[in-house]
């Protein structure tokens, strides 16, 4: 690669950490005032019609998203690094194993978890398990990542032990 394509590289890396930065920032805010600001708004004020159980369900069922969201921040942190300059390979291995684990989390989350905990509170009722697609897709791929993840972190100290012989 020559220093022009390094110098793009670097520019596109930071300019996805700041639409990163910005999606995290507006959907969590987004998300705050869905579920934290209005209702606790609406309850100070004495107009809160629903029932607090209700209110829960609803942070409920958006605890996925905050995982979602985690992961995307970390996408975002890692491509701040490599437009620092950071190494790509050590970089790379850690933010695939945070990713990985973040959408692995949030789609167990999204399909066993949400479900079980809206049983509990809503005394037993529905299924043990939700069918959700898009919940398992983005479980499977956490899995694979957070695995590839593990393998460039092996690879990477093997080169640095055969590095060290050379």
């Amino acid at each position: 690669m020559s220093q022009t394509d390094i110098t793009r590289f670097r520019q596109r890396c930071a300019q996805f950490r700041w639409l990163a930065v910005f999606m995290v920032v507006s959907v969590g805010a987004l998300l705050a005032l869905m579920y934290l600001l209005a209702p606790g708004i609406l309850m100070a004020r004495g107009d809160y019609r629903g029932a607090p159980a209700g209110w829960l369900t609803q942070i409920i069922w958006a605890l996925p998203t905050l995982f979602y969201l985690f992961a995307v921040w970390s996408i975002g942190a890692a491509m701040g690094q490599l437009a620092k300059g950071r190494l790509i390979q050590p970089t790379l291995a850690s933010a695939l194993r945070r990713v990985g684990l973040a959408l692995g989390v949030g789609g167990l989350l999204s399909v066993f978890g949400v479900t079980n905990l809206m049983r509990l509170i809503e005394g037993g009722r529905g299924g043990f398990a939700h069918f959700d697609v898009a919940g398992m897709t983005l479980g499977m791929i956490g899995g694979a990542l957070f695995l590839l993840g593990g393998v460039m972190e092996q690879a990477g100290k093997v080169q640095a032990e055969l590095d060290e012989m050379i």
